[in-house]
């Protein structure tokens, strides 16, 4: 008497195409704001990047190939987290070069993330300093620990 085919093995290698087909897929990250001249303004002219304006929107086109989709958004509520991490070879360089600018660097008084007085916090982990974006979303700017970021 024959024995019916397993299933299982199908649902793997219909897994594992998918997992294929997204390998070579140029992904990209997106997130809002609240206004779309001002974070033009602020990614374009302060922080220097190359940006484009595809369907009014902003594309921001990192270095090494990477792309950012900024969106308006009427109900934006900014993240709370650090959405987009810019690594330097020298962090307080690049935090006065961004003062000059007009950027407010976060300060954290107490625990483990303390900042000195320029926002930088430094000996827990990467050294670091936050700032935000015209729509309240975090940034940053870092010294990378490891070699391949």
């Amino acid at each position: 008497m024959s024995k019916k085919p397993y299933l299982v093995p199908t649902v793997i290698t219909l897994h594992q195409t998918t997992i294929t087909m997204l390998k070579n897929s140029h992904a990209f990250s997106g997130f809002s704001v609240d206004d779309m001249e001002k974070a033009r303004k602020f990614y374009g002219e302060t922080l220097g990047l190359d940006i484009t304006t595809p369907m009014d929107q902003l594309q921001l086109n990192l270095a090494g190939g990477g792309k950012v989709f900024v969106y308006g958004k009427p109900n934006h509520v900014p993240a709370t987290y650090t959405i987009l991490n810019f690594p330097v070879d020298d962090v307080e360089k690049a935090v006065d070069e961004l003062a000059s600018k007009g950027v407010k660097f976060e300060h954290y008084n107490e625990g483990p993330m303390k900042t000195d007085e320029k926002g930088i916090m430094r000996g827990q982990g990467p050294t670091i300093a936050w700032f935000k974006d015209p729509a309240g979303n975090f940034l940053s700017v870092l010294e990378p620990t490891d070699p391949s970021i």
